[in-house]
């Protein structure tokens, strides 16, 4: 072998680890742009409540049951709005979380290649309506058909959002646990059946358990987009801070007043101004309270199979 030849291999080689280094770093670069926009809106928002929290004690802010930022006499209690964001998104997951999973089930264990393949695409075709027009249809569709089983209930209520808002989050939940069902070997399956099990009892007793990490990750994706939602809400439910925990009366939730607020014509810096941040600093910690619940789920199911 020629020095020449040795010296070309030796070139080719040494280009070869700059291009994987350049792909890596690429790639690093890439993975860090998420922390770094997370980090950002972080230090925005604790930024900017701190200047709130300067005006509003903290006391008061937690335990005020009245949220009157933009009047006279002013209170500033985010119980109302937490209130209205969780029953909403309560309403929301029962109607997700079981028709979600029972999708998922059929779709992973049940359902032929042919329905599979023509049922997933519609469904996820629901999650890319615009969410303005599953307010509009909860605010002229849902709420009309439930005054006519409840009479008493007003064009504004959390019932009818609530209901549309899980139609919207199907989707979510039915593919990334479907998808999750899918991943389970199959040798898993093939020794339940080889054990006597019928089809049903393998798909409830060894594919979801098996799966669950992967189901608890749907779940939490669910419950994080049920308390980010906005249009639907602030539509059909209303704008009218109240603390209740019935779903049959109106209410605002935490992303509708940021939404009523930011379109308003408060000053910039004002206290009222300064409430959307604390708001929102509100629902991220209401956000990452969900996810470090589903992160212990998933690692103790995990262990456990």
């Amino acid at each position: 072998m020629t020095p020449t030849t040795i010296s070309d291999r030796l070139a080719r080689r040494k280009l070869r680890n700059v291009r994987e280094r350049i792909i890596e770093s690429m790639l690093f670069l890439a993975a860090s742009v998420s922390v770094a926009i997370t980090v950002g809106i972080v230090v925005i928002l604790v930024k900017e409540s701190v200047v709130f929290f300067q005006h509003v004690p903290l006391w008061d802010f937690l335990t005020d049951t009245q949220w009157t930022p933009l009047f006279s006499d002013a209170h500033f209690g985010i119980l109302p709005l937490l209130s209205g964001t969780l029953v909403s998104s309560m309403v929301a997951l029962l109607v997700a979380i079981p028709l979600g999973t029972i999708i998922a089930i059929y779709l992973s264990e049940f359902a032929p290649f042919s329905v599979r393949e023509v049922a997933k695409p519609f469904l996820e075709l629901l999650s890319g309506v615009p969410t303005i027009v599953y307010g509009y249809f909860a605010l002229l569709f849902v709420t009309p058909l439930l005054q006519k089983l409840i009479p008493s209930l007003p064009g504004f209520n959390l019932l009818s959002a609530g209901l549309v808002m899980g139609i919207m989050i199907i989707p979510y939940v039915s593919s990334l646990a479907e998808d999750a069902m899918r991943a389970v070997p199959m040798s898993l399956r093939e020794g339940s059946y080889a054990m006597g099990a019928t089809r049903y009892q393998t798909a409830i007793r060894v594919v979801t358990p098996a799966a669950f990490s992967g189901i608890a990750a749907a779940y939490i994706l669910g419950i994080s987009r049920a308390v980010g939602e906005t249009m639907i809400l602030a539509v059909a439910a209303g704008m009218q801070p109240n603390l209740t925990w019935n779903p049959l009366e109106p209410a605002a939730t935490i992303t509708a007043y940021i939404v009523q607020v930011a379109l308003g014509d408060l000053p910039h810096g004002s206290i009222g101004y300064q409430t959307i941040f604390a708001a929102g600093l509100t629902l991220l910690l209401l956000t990452l309270a969900f996810n470090v619940l589903g992160h212990v789920l998933r690692r103790r199911f995990r262990q456990a199979y």
